[in-house]
Protein backbone atom coordinates (compact mmCIF):
# COMPACT_ATOMS: atom_id res chain seq x y z
CA UNK A 1 0.00 0.00 0.00
CA UNK A 2 1.08 3.78 -0.44
CA UNK A 3 2.20 6.04 2.10
CA UNK A 4 0.61 9.39 1.62
CA UNK A 5 0.11 12.98 3.43
CA UNK A 6 -1.36 16.33 2.84
CA UNK A 7 0.11 19.40 4.27
CA UNK A 8 -1.83 22.92 4.13
CA UNK A 9 0.83 25.53 4.47
CA UNK A 10 -0.43 29.61 5.36
CA UNK A 11 1.97 31.93 4.11
CA UNK A 12 2.66 35.54 5.55
CA UNK A 13 1.44 37.02 2.84
CA UNK A 14 1.16 36.35 -0.87
CA UNK A 15 4.81 37.66 -1.57
CA UNK A 16 5.55 34.73 0.75
CA UNK A 17 3.38 32.65 -1.45
CA UNK A 18 5.21 33.22 -3.89
CA UNK A 19 8.58 32.72 -2.62
CA UNK A 20 7.65 29.58 -0.90
CA UNK A 21 6.59 28.24 -4.45
CA UNK A 22 10.07 28.71 -5.47
CA UNK A 23 11.75 27.03 -2.62
CA UNK A 24 9.41 24.48 -3.67
CA UNK A 25 10.24 23.92 -7.10
CA UNK A 26 13.71 23.70 -5.85
CA UNK A 27 12.99 20.81 -3.50
CA UNK A 28 11.16 19.00 -6.71
CA UNK A 29 13.83 19.12 -8.83
CA UNK A 30 15.67 16.86 -6.40
CA UNK A 31 11.87 15.16 -6.01
CA UNK A 32 12.10 13.95 -9.54
CA UNK A 33 15.24 13.11 -10.47
CA UNK A 34 16.18 11.11 -7.25
CA UNK A 35 13.09 9.84 -5.51
CA UNK A 36 11.79 6.91 -7.43
CA UNK A 37 9.47 5.71 -4.34
CA UNK A 38 7.95 9.41 -4.51
CA UNK A 39 4.72 8.55 -6.73
CA UNK A 40 3.29 12.25 -6.73
CA UNK A 41 4.12 15.33 -5.02
CA UNK A 42 2.27 18.29 -5.77
CA UNK A 43 1.97 21.94 -4.76
CA UNK A 44 -0.97 23.24 -4.98
CA UNK A 45 -2.59 26.71 -4.68
CA UNK A 46 -5.69 27.36 -3.08
CA UNK A 47 -8.66 29.44 -5.11
CA UNK A 48 -9.54 33.21 -3.52
CA UNK A 49 -6.47 31.88 -0.59
CA UNK A 50 -2.91 33.50 -2.07
CA UNK A 51 -1.66 32.89 0.95
CA UNK A 52 -2.41 29.17 1.49
CA UNK A 53 -0.63 26.18 -0.55
CA UNK A 54 -1.88 22.89 0.05
CA UNK A 55 0.90 19.78 -0.72
CA UNK A 56 -0.41 16.25 -1.43
CA UNK A 57 2.54 13.73 -1.30
CA UNK A 58 2.13 9.95 -2.43
CA UNK A 59 4.93 7.57 -1.85
CA UNK A 60 5.85 3.51 -2.68
CA UNK A 61 5.67 2.90 1.48
CA UNK A 62 6.60 4.47 4.72
CA UNK A 63 10.28 3.35 3.67
CA UNK A 64 10.09 5.62 0.95
CA UNK A 65 8.69 8.49 2.76
CA UNK A 66 11.77 8.21 4.85
CA UNK A 67 14.10 8.15 2.48
CA UNK A 68 12.50 11.52 0.90
CA UNK A 69 12.93 13.14 4.20
CA UNK A 70 16.85 12.30 4.48
CA UNK A 71 17.54 13.94 1.35
CA UNK A 72 19.13 17.35 0.84
CA UNK A 73 16.80 18.81 -1.19
CA UNK A 74 13.98 18.11 1.26
CA UNK A 75 16.34 19.13 4.18
CA UNK A 76 17.10 22.67 2.33
CA UNK A 77 13.25 23.10 1.65
CA UNK A 78 12.47 21.80 5.58
CA UNK A 79 14.90 24.68 7.17
CA UNK A 80 14.05 27.73 5.04
CA UNK A 81 10.66 27.21 4.71
CA UNK A 82 9.90 28.78 7.94
CA UNK A 83 10.65 32.66 7.24
CA UNK A 84 7.54 32.14 4.59
CA UNK A 85 5.00 30.56 6.73
CA UNK A 86 2.53 31.88 9.45
CA UNK A 87 1.70 28.20 9.84
CA UNK A 88 1.11 24.93 8.62
CA UNK A 89 -0.96 21.52 8.93
CA UNK A 90 0.36 17.65 8.85
CA UNK A 91 -2.27 14.97 7.61
CA UNK A 92 -1.13 11.32 7.09
CA UNK A 93 -3.25 9.37 5.21
CA UNK A 94 -4.20 5.80 5.05
CA UNK A 95 -5.23 4.38 1.59
CA UNK A 96 -8.79 2.23 1.67
CA UNK A 97 -9.47 2.18 -1.79
CA UNK A 98 -9.58 4.56 -5.03
CA UNK A 99 -8.49 4.70 -8.74
CA UNK A 100 -4.96 4.16 -9.12
CA UNK A 101 -4.51 3.33 -5.79
CA UNK A 102 -2.64 -0.12 -5.13
CA UNK A 103 -6.08 -1.58 -3.97
CA UNK A 104 -7.64 -0.74 -7.03
CA UNK A 105 -4.92 -3.03 -8.62
CA UNK A 106 -5.90 -6.23 -6.28
CA UNK A 107 -9.28 -5.89 -7.58
CA UNK A 108 -8.27 -6.80 -11.16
Amino acid sequence: MGFGLVVRFVAHSAEAARAFDQLAERALEGIRTEEPGTLVYVNHAVPEQPNVRVFYELYADRAAFEEHERQPHVQAFLAERAQYLASFDVTFLEEIAGKGSSSDEATR
